[in-house]
């Protein structure tokens, strides 16, 4: 019968009858218990058909429903919200399933309420995406119980929805609406001092008392018989590329996500930044072949188009190949801009080998590479020696931890600017250099 699928026996029920069941091996010895284990029996399966009766005797007395955003922010707290209404004509007990994700990798989601006769309950849970793509989520299902608590009925509510996890735009609107309100530094964002400006003609104007006696243009002052001065402003509109290193090494995972999902979200970010200073970002990834080229644009639906191209982007698990990023850069980048290069470095012998072609990118581009502090290793480092192998394990992590270092100073040394940064701390990181560089007037 249809019915049994969606009956439970509840743990109360399974207590009673292991009861009764004692009552009559009890029995055997007293006839008063004999008796007594008999009348429980009936009072029991009496009590039983009635809860059954009233839990199935209306249809779809549980109604559910789920609101999920049609696209979740990766790496961020994403609400969910779900309703239920009941229109029992008691009081029930609710326990509602929600069928998640396998991405999400959570299966305590349950939540326990009372409903009382034409109650809706609201709830709402957050769930923390860890990398992109496609998830599914299910069913939802609501057991209910009477007030006899003998019996569960569940009531499933078809509920297939597909979401989908894009690089974190939660983060990107936060870093904007930080920099609009220039509170950039409440989030560690330093604040840099301009001491040099870049500046780029505007026009030629009649001269008024406070202009700079500097600026006349002597040419026109004659043509026109009065003073004449050009003006100036800041050079805008610097092509900002984040170059994206979708390489094995990259697929490295930390605190739940990996490098390469650190990157992506650190690059939506600063290239909206960079799009409300006025800069043009655009965008290269590449492993052992070059993947996704987005031409650096001020077009109002550049940030839109990072979002769509980066909710693909995977890693194929091959070797990086940094000869073919050079002769992209070489034939497709031709002004000098600023490269952002969010890439990982474990050894110093695999940088060296690498250091040639990074030093013919930056010999026509401000060039700045982005690494990994391994967190990692610094606990390990931390680590107390009570053992040999403890000393071992710690003189090993210090060693990949010096060898990191020295591969910043080597790329220093070639005028490549570095940044190592934990990854958590990397969109900040990359913003600091960002301003520090616009302020610094060095592209």
């Amino acid at each position: 019968m249809k019915i049994f699928k969606h009956l439970f026996l509840t743990d109360r029920l399974l207590y009673i009858t292991v009861g009764v069941i004692m009552l009559f091996l009890f029995g055997f010895i007293y006839d008063v218990a004999f008796s007594i284990a008999r009348l429980t029996f009936f009072v029991l399966l009496f009590a039983t058909l009635i809860d059954i009766l009233l839990l199935f005797a209306k249809k779809n007395a549980i109604r559910s429903n789920r609101f999920v955003p049609e696209k979740l922010s990766n790496g961020d707290e994403n609400e969910i919200k779900l309703t239920v209404a009941s229109s029992y004509q008691f009081k029930t007990f609710v326990r509602v399933i929600d069928e998640l994700p396998a991405q999400l990798q959570m299966r305590d989601q349950v939540f326990k309420f009372a409903m009382n006769t034409g109650d809706q309950k609201s709830i709402r849970y957050q769930v923390f995406p860890m990398k992109r793509g496609d998830y599914q989520f299910g069913n939802i299902h609501a057991f209910c119980q009477t007030r006899l608590g003998l019996i569960e009925r569940r009531h499933t509510t078809e509920a297939q929805t597909e979401a989908m996890v894009y690089p974190s735009f939660v983060q990107m609107k936060k870093y904007e609406l930080l920099a609009i309100t220039y509170k950039l530094q409440d989030e560690g964002i330093k604040k840099v001092r301009r001491i040099g400006q870049n500046k780029e003609f505007e026009q030629i104007k009649e001269y008024v008392v406070g202009d700079d006696f500097r600026t006349i243009n002597w040419k026109a002052t004659a043509r026109a018989s009065r003073l004449m001065v050009n003006t100036y402003q800041d050079e805008k509109s610097q092509q900002v590329y984040s170059i994206i290193n979708k390489g094995r090494i990259m697929k490295m995972p930390f605190e739940g996500m990996t490098l390469l999902d650190y990157s992506i979200n650190a690059s939506l970010a600063i290239s909206n930044i960079a799009l409300k200073k006025d800069d043009k970002p655009g965008l290269v990834t590449f492993q052992h072949k070059i993947g996704t080229v987005l031409p650096a644009s001020k077009r109002s639906a550049q940030i839109r188009y990072f979002m769509d191209v980066l909710y693909r982007e995977k890693s194929a698990f091959k070797e990086t190949d940094y000869s073919k990023l050079y002769s992209l850069i070489k034939s497709k980048i031709n002004k000098r801009s600023l490269l952002l290069l969010f890439t990982n470095f474990e050894s110093l012998s695999t940088m060296q080998q690498q250091l040639p072609f990074l030093r013919k990118i930056a010999a026509s581009h401000l060039l700045v590479c982005i690494m990994f502090e391994n967190t990692e290793l610094d606990e390990l480092i931390q680590m107390p020696t009570t053992n040999l192998e403890n000393i071992y394990t710690k003189s090993i992590a210090e060693k990949l931890s010096y060898e990191k270092k020295q591969i910043t100073k080597e790329l220093n040394k070639v005028g490549i600017y570095t940044i190592l940064t934990k990854p958590k701390d990397l969109t900040i990181s990359t913003i600091n250099k960002y301003l520090e560089i616009k302020a610094r007037g060095m592209i």
